[in-house]
């Protein structure tokens, strides 16, 4: 299950979850059990066994991966090439900042920016027709 906002689990969930994988439970029974991706339980079983904090907080990938220059060139890339695919806009961001990200936050920047592809170009939500608009 894929979840678009990961929500921070609380510490004691994640106690009880490294405590059933440490008691000899499976990663994937405990993912299961608790409710949670598999992803988060190694993660909480790694941190624990590198004697780091369970706390919530330090899930990978809260801050905003792009930065303010980052969004300005990927507008720029909106406009100037249209028609490109999210992955070579990502390697765009990598060859010009250093900025390793997925398709995925490309995809999400892009609508967070409020860009929309009408045709053969990238433009603002605001711009279109109020007919087509999302609702409001």
């Amino acid at each position: 299950m894929h979840h678009l906002f990961m929500k921070a689990y609380s510490l004691d969930l994640r106690e009880k979850i490294v405590a059933a994988v440490g008691h000899g439970m499976s990663k994937a029974r405990a993912a299961r059990t608790f409710g949670v991706g598999a992803t988060s339980v190694k993660r909480y079983v790694k941190l624990k066994e590198e004697g780091k904090p369970l706390t919530p907080g330090n899930a990978p990938g809260k801050k905003a991966k792009l930065d303010q220059s980052a969004m300005k060139l990927l507008e720029e890339d909106l406009h100037s090439r249209p028609a490109v695919t999210y992955e070579k806009r990502a390697d765009l961001l990598c060859e010009l900042l250093g900025i390793r990200v997925s398709k995925a936050t490309i995809c999400r920047t892009v609508r967070r920016l409020s860009y929309t592809r009408k045709k053969d170009q990238w433009v603002l939500q605001k711009e279109m027709n109020g007919s087509e608009q999302l609702g409001g």
